[in-house]
């Protein structure tokens, strides 16, 4: 009777909602709104070109952000058992080895999609799941290192959409002016990252993964996340007035000192107060992104 029933556990197939929570539709926003910044940064326009946007937004999104929550998900289950035990894959909701079914199908469906996007869109789609991979599966395995696991997210999510979106649209590799403010705002990203890996603390801690809050400690790495998401803008500040956009360097100005406003509440207490940040901190971020892509679409 027991063996009957292990058996059954085995081969139990898992709950719609279980594999959607697995997939997190709350991390998608971030890169599906990179692509729409890209977009806007090329100064094209999207009439015509529908299939190419809705393809876009989906595999930016559910696909391949959503393959990289599976596949850190099913490599994580053992940190999550003592982080966060209620997760899919800790939890049994997710049974077997169904979380490494569900990442490589994933993948498979993603490379499916990237064909609609062109050259361009697949070889980016190609790139943004071999970054997936590498963040979470052996050997690679680079969240085990803040500074480059963090920093392979960060392309991921702001860098690559936002290159991929003005690519597509454009059919063309983006001018050099998209490339650079593409690779600061995925630089800014790195700390959002780390502030993300404040949660997790002490299962990175106990299993050896040498975050920024395990290397450099919870108050040195939240200095240090702000500085590496605050510097970056500063930058792009400084680009778009050399180029002509004072008004749109003006906006993100404004945000940007919110931002610090933010910050300061934020150093009180970072670790309670990290997901605080990501919600409000993180909103004026992406905001300021889209306020430098209009400005890149006027220079374009």
């Amino acid at each position: 009777m027991a063996s009957r029933s292990i058996s059954h556990a085995r081969f139990a197939f898992p709950a719609p909602m279980a594999v959607l929570q697995l997939l997190k539709p709350i991390t998608w926003f971030a890169p599906m709104w990179a692509y729409g910044c890209g977009i806007v940064s090329s100064g094209q326009s999207i009439e015509g070109r529908w299939v190419e946007f809705i393809a876009g937004v989906l595999l930016c999104g559910p696909f391949v952000c959503g393959t990289s929550q599976a596949v850190n998900d099913w490599f994580d289950r053992h940190v999550d058992a003592i982080n966060e035990p209620q997760r899919p894959i800790p939890s049994g909701r997710i049974p077997g080895r169904w979380g490494l079914f569900i990442a490589i199908a994933w993948t498979a469906a993603s490379m499916m999609l990237a064909m609609l996007l062109g050259p361009w869109g697949f070889g980016a789609t190609l790139v943004g799941l071999a970054l997936a991979w590498a963040y979470s599966a052996p050997p690679f395995r680079l969240k085990r290192n803040g500074w480059w696991g963090n920093s392979a997210v960060g392309v991921c999510y702001e860098g690559l959409p936002w290159i991929t979106g003005a690519a597509v649209i454009a059919t063309a590799m983006p001018a050099p002016h998209i490339l650079l403010v593409a690779a600061l705002y995925s630089l800014g990203a790195h700390g959002i990252m780390t502030l993300n890996d404040f949660k997790s603390v002490d299962g990175d801690r106990a299993m050896g993964i040498d975050s920024l809050p395990v290397l450099l400690g919870v108050e040195r790495a939240a200095r240090v996340a702000c500085a590496v998401m605050a510097l970056p803008q500063c930058i792009v500040i400084g680009l778009l007035v050399a180029w002509g956009a004072p008004w749109h360097a003006g906006a993100v100005v404004a945000l940007l000192i919110v931002q610090l406003g933010l910050m300061i509440r934020l150093l009180d207490s970072p670790r309670v107060r990290a997901p605080w940040y990501n919600a409000t901190g993180t909103t004026l971020y992406v905001l300021g992104m889209l306020a430098t892509a209009h400005a890149l679409a006027g220079a374009a």
